[in-house]
C-alpha cells in the first residue's frame, strides 16, 4: 500500500494536515491511521478551548507574554510569536469547517483560564475538543482519505542507501489490533501526530492511548528529543473511586472556582498571588503539598457559590458527570487531584514540523516546537496542533512533487516469532512502570528518586526487548515498550537538568541555575545524522 502521505494519529494535528494537504492537491493519496476509533485521542478530551486574541482589549503581545511566562524562559520567542500570529486564523478556518463555538451577545464568548492576562480561550461549552474532533472527522470522511481505524504504528521505515546508512523516512509497519496482522505502509512523506506518552504515569487525565509512541517510533528512527523532563500535571481531576481519567476543566477556576482543603479553606494564595489562576504548575505543586501535609486524598474545587444556571450553561458536561457520581457542583465542591496531562518536550522539529529525518513530520504533542518552553500554558496546546498543521501541510503539498515514490518495502517479518504464552509479563511490568514513574518522577523530584528509577528503567528495557524479539507483537506490548522507552527519556532528561523550573521541580535543587540563555535537554540517539533536505 503507497501513499503520498500517511498521517499517524488521529486527532487535531493529524486530521488538520490531512485535510489542508487535500485542500491544496485534492488528488493526493492520503492514508490515516488511528490507534483505536477514529475519534479516541486526546482531542476529544479537551474542555476548556482554543487560545486566540479575538478581542479588541487583548493583543498578540499579550499572548505572547503570558505564554512566555509560563514558559519559564525557555519558549523560543519567534515560536511563539509564529504560532500567535496565525491563531485567528486557525480559528477561522476551524468555523468553516463547521466546527461551532459558543456566542454571547452575538459576539463568541471568550473564557479565561489560568496563566492568561485576558479572556481569550474561544470554546464549545465545556467539550470543545468534541466539537473540533467531531468537525474535523466529517469533513476527512468525505475528503477521500483512506482511514485505518484500530491499527497500531510499530515502528517507522527508512529508506537503505547501502550499507548501513539510512535515508529519507518511506513508511511505516503498523498492527491490526482486529486481526492481528502486519501492514507495510509506504509513503513520500510520514506525519506523526500520535499524541503525548502522559500513560506512562499512574494517575493521568489522557485517554488510554496516550503511550508516547511517536516519540518512542522517532527516537528509535534517528530522531533528536527535546525536553522529555517537563511533563505536565493537571491540577484538577475528579477524584472518585468509579471515576476514570476525568478532568475538571482550567475555565472552572478561570470563572471563580476556589480550591479549597477539607475542612473548606481555601489555600491558593498562600503559594501564589495570582491565587487559582496561577499556571498549573504551580497550582499543581500546591496541592501536593497540602495533601501530603494533611495526609488527605484530595482537594476540593467549589463554584457553588455562582448561581446554578450559570453553571450548569457554562459547564453541562463536567456538572452531568459529576451526577453520575453523586456529586452536585451547583450544590457542593468537587474532590480533585492532581494527574499527569501533557507531554511538553517531544521530537524536535523546525518551523514546519520537519523532523531530523527527511520526509518525516511530527505536529501537536509528540512534538517539541518551542511553545511550550518548560510548562504549557492553557489552550495553546489545541492551537499548536492548527497552526503546525497548516504549516506542514504547506511544507509537504509544495514538495509533494519533487519527492520520488517511496521504494518497495519488506514486508513485516514473523518467521522467528512465536505466540506469547507468557502475557502476565507483560501485564505486570506495565504496572510496575507507571507506579515507580508516579512515585519517583512526578511532581515533586530528587536525585535519589531519579536514580531509582533510572535503574528500573534499564532492567524493564532490557527484559521487554527480549520478550518483543521473540513473540509476535500485541497491542499491549508495543505500549509498554514505547512507555518504557519513554520513561528512559524523561528520567535521562531530568537528572540532566540540576535546576528547578517549570513543571521540573527537584528538592535537590529548588532554585534555577541562573545560567542565561537557558538551555534545553537535547537528547541524541546513537543513529542521529543530519537531515539533508531535498
Amino acid at each position: 500500500m503507497a501513499y503520498d502521505l500517511l498521517v499517524i494519529g488521529s486527532g487535531a494535528a493529524g486530521l488538520s494536515v490531512a485535510l489542508r494537504v487535500l485542500e491544496a492537491r485534492p488528488r493526493a493519496r492520503v492514508a490515516v491511521l488511528a490507534k483505536g476509533p477514529l475519534s479516541e485521542g486526546s482531542t476529544m478530551y479537551a474542555q476548556g478551548g482554543i487560545a486566540a486574541v479575538l478581542d479588541a482589549i487583548d493583543s498578540t503581545e499579550n499572548h505572547i507574554a503570558d505564554t512566555l511566562v509560563a514558559g519559564a524562559g525557555l519558549c523560543n520567542l519567534d515560536t511563539v510569536r509564529f504560532v500567535v500570529e496565525n491563531a485567528r486564523s486557525a480559528i477561522e478556518w476551524l468555523i468553516a469547517k463547521g466546527v461551532m463555538f459558543d456566542r454571547e451577545d452575538g459576539a463568541y464568548h471568550l473564557t479565561r483560564e489560568g496563566g492568561h492576562s485576558h479572556r481569550r480561550v474561544i470554546h464549545s461549552a465545556d467539550a470543545t475538543g468534541r466539537a473540533v474532533q467531531t468537525g474535523l472527522m466529517e469533513r476527512l470522511r468525505e475528503s477521500g482519505a483512506e482511514i485505518f481505524e484500530h491499527h497500531n504504528a510499530i515502528d517507522l521505515i527508512r529508506e537503505r542507501l547501502g550499507g548501513n546508512r539510512l535515508g529519507r523516512c518511506v513508511g511505516a509497519y503498523a498492527l491490526d489490533r482486529h486481526s492481528g496482522t502486519v501492514s507495510t505502509l509506504a509513503a513520500r512523506a510520514v506525519v506523526l501526530a500520535s499524541g503525548g506518552a502522559s500513560r506512562v504515569y499512574l494517575y493521568s487525565s489522557n485517554p488510554d492511548g496516550s503511550t508516547g509512541d511517536g516519540i518512542a517510533m522517532a527516537w528509535r528512527a534517528g530522531c533528536r528529543i527535546a525536553n522529555m523532563e517537563f511533563s505536565q500535571f493537571h491540577p484538577t481531576c475528579l477524584y472518585h473511586p468509579q471515576a476514570k481519567s476525568f478532568l475538571i476543566s482550567e475555565a472552572v477556576r478561570g470563572e471563580g472556582g476556589q480550591l479549597l482543603r477539607p475542612d473548606g479553606t481555601r489555600f491558593m494564595d498562600e503559594y501564589d498571588s495570582r491565587g487559582e489562576l496561577a499556571p498549573r504548575d504551580v497550582v499543581a505543586r500546591a496541592i501536593d503539598d497540602v495533601m501530603k501535609r494533611l495526609g488527605c486524598k484530595s482537594v476540593f474545587l467549589d463554584i457553588s457559590h455562582k448561581p446554578a444556571e450559570f453553571i450548569t450553561a457554562h459547564f453541562p458536561n463536567i456538572h452531568a458527570e459529576c451526577l453520575k457520581y453523586g456529586i452536585d457542583m451547583t450544590k457542593e465542591p468537587i474532590p480533585v487531584v492532581p494527574a499527569a496531562h501533557f507531554t511538553c518536550g517531544g521530537v524536535l522539529t523546525d518551523r514546519t514540523g520537519h523532523t531530523d529525518v527527511d520526509g518525516l513530520y511530527a505536529i501537536g504533542e509528540v512534538a517539541c516546537t518551542g511553545l511550550h518552553g518548560a510548562n504549557r500554558l492553557a489552550s495553546n496546546s489545541l492551537l499548536e496542533c492548527l497552526v503546525y498543521g497548516a504549516a506542514a501541510a504547506e511544507d509537504i503539498s509544495t514538495r509533494l512533487a519533487d519527492i520520488p515514490p517511496p521504494p518497495v518495502l519488506a514486508a513485516w517479518d514473523e518467521s522467528w516469532v512465536t505466540d506469547s504464552d507468557e502475557e502476565v509479563v507483560v501485564a505486570h511490568n506495565w504496572d510496575e512502570l507507571r507506579r515507580f514513574m508516579w512515585d519517583y518522577v512526578g511532581i515533586v523530584r530528587s536525585t535519589k528518586r531519579l536514580e531509582r528509577a533510572k535503574h528500573r528503567v534499564k532492567l524493564l528495557l532490557s527484559e521487554i526487548e527480549e520478550y518483543y524479539g521473540g513473540f509476535r507483537v500485541t497491542s499491549d506490548l508495543l505500549e509498554l515498550r514505547n512507555l518504557s522507552m519513554v520513561a528512559d527519556l524523561i528520567v535521562r532528561s531530568a537528572l540532566q537538568r540540576r535546576e528547578s523550573r517549570g513543571l521540573h521541580y527537584t528538592i535537590d535543587f529548588p532554585g534555577t541555575d541562573g545560567i542565561a540563555p537557558v538551555q534545553s535537554t537535547i537528547l541524541v540517539p546513537k543513529n542521529f545524522s543530519a537531515r539533508r533536505r531535498a
